[in-house]
């Protein structure tokens, strides 16, 4: 039987209940171990890893670190990425660098003129939220990206990133999470 590494970062608790949700579909097919980055200190022994965090001022910090540390071992296995987001802009990607992309399609807004972008629309593409995590270690190359709403509570946040969040997203506190959409994605990673 297949062994699965689930880990993530959470700043407040909604993407590791997100975390959960995968765990619990892939465990279905799969022995799954789910662990918190702090906690994912060794990758021997598993067949494939899921790697999800929010954004907030770009992907977790924790998450890329992970990333970037662990490349050569995630170039061997397949790796499954999740982001979590308030505001994500409407666009027509279904892959990105050859990536396949499953975008919760509850959680995209189309753009006020889809001739020019403002600010906040350019800064919650796809593009943007993704080529980062892409290019942080290049020599992995996920097999999957899911892209679904999170929760949101400022009060939850740290003062920077509740303004960010604020003045600069645009997010309006709430839950966001499509659990259906959580689960379709979690049921066909790893198909062989």
């Amino acid at each position: 039987m297949k062994k699965i590494l689930v880990t993530y970062a959470s700043n407040a608790g909604s993407t590791a209940k997100i975390a959960q949700a995968v765990a619990a579909e892939l465990a279905k097919t799969a022995e799954v171990d789910i662990l918190p980055l702090e906690k994912a200190t060794a990758l021997e022994g598993y067949s494939a890893v899921v790697l999800g965090a929010p954004m907030i001022l770009g992907w977790h910090r924790g998450a890329l670190a992970f990333l970037k540390r662990n490349q050569d071992s995630l170039s061997r296995v397949p790796l499954a990425i999740f982001v979590t987001c308030m505001s994500l802009t409407k666009t027509d990607e279904t892959s990105l660098e050859g990536v396949p992309l499953f975008v919760d399609e509850k959680l995209p807004k189309p753009p006020k003129n889809s001739g020019r972008l403002s600010f906040r629309e350019n800064y919650t593409t796809l593009k943007k939220y993704l080529m980062p995590i892409l290019k942080a270690a290049p020599a992995v190359k996920p097999v999957s990206i899911g892209v679904f709403g999170g929760s949101l509570q400022y009060f939850n946040l740290q003062w920077w990133a509740a303004i960010f969040a604020l003045l600069i997203v645009q997010a309006q506190p709430g839950d966001k999470r499509n659990w259906k959409a959580i689960e379709a994605w979690a049921s066909g990673l790893f198909k062989e």
